[in-house]
């Protein structure tokens, strides 16, 4: 510290500490602060992704296996009316499934009745946590025999 010539004393400025261009403790911890409640913030991101991630491949998978048990129903030609259902195990996840053929004749189509019309209708249901989540596809068949 230099003093001052005339008056004996050291000025104010030279009291001041200098700074060395060291980070504080309070400044180190601040930043970690802010870095921990943003990583914190990207981690729950991380998290909600890949549950979207988990339910679109879940729902694809259950929309592969309602069209599936379509085309088998329709594979035969003009379905029988009828219920059929079953379970099928991809990647620890039970897919369960019910095929119901009904007659859908109540269907108008302007002001005529249509007839020889069946309504498949596929319901793939499975658990995602304790939850029940279920998709249905329906589709309409014609039978191509009658006029």
């Amino acid at each position: 510290m230099r003093r001052d010539p005339i008056r004996g004393r050291v000025p104010h400025r030279a009291m001041e500490k200098e700074r060395t261009g060291a980070f504080t403790f309070v400044e180190v911890m601040v930043a970690l602060v802010i870095v921990s409640i943003s990583l914190l913030a990207l981690l729950r991101l991380h998290v909600m992704s890949v549950n979207m991630v988990d339910k679109a491949q879940v729902t694809s998978r259950a929309v592969f296996l309602a069209d599936a048990k379509i085309a088998e129903t329709l594979a035969g030609g003009f379905p029988e009316e009828g219920t059929r259902s079953g379970a099928v195990t991809e990647d620890g996840r039970v897919l369960s499934w019910t095929t119901r053929v009904e007659n859908a004749q109540s269907v108008q189509s302007g002001d005529e009745n249509v007839r020889g019309l069946h309504k498949v209708l596929v319901d793939v249901s499975w658990k995602r946590g304790t939850r029940p989540e279920h998709l249905e596809l329906l589709t309409y068949v014609a039978d191509r025999k009658r006029p």
